[in-house]
């Protein structure tokens, strides 16, 4: 259970950083379309693993 739970947190915590990493993209003269896309499909998969996670420790 203590493992489930360190998992969340790490997930979360990179689910964190993707979103500051899109923000930060974002707030660039020119942004890379394709990084967005990218860390926007990673934050997505995080966000799934996230929600099996929690369902295993309820």
């Amino acid at each position: 259970m203590e493992k489930l739970q360190k998992h969340l947190d790490a997930l979360k915590k990179r689910h964190a950083e993707l979103d500051t990493m899109i923000t930060e993209e974002l707030a660039r003269p020119m942004p890379d379309d394709m990084k967005i896309q990218e860390y926007k499909k990673q934050k997505l998969a995080i966000k799934q693993e996230i929600e099996e996670v929690e369902k295993e420790l309820a």
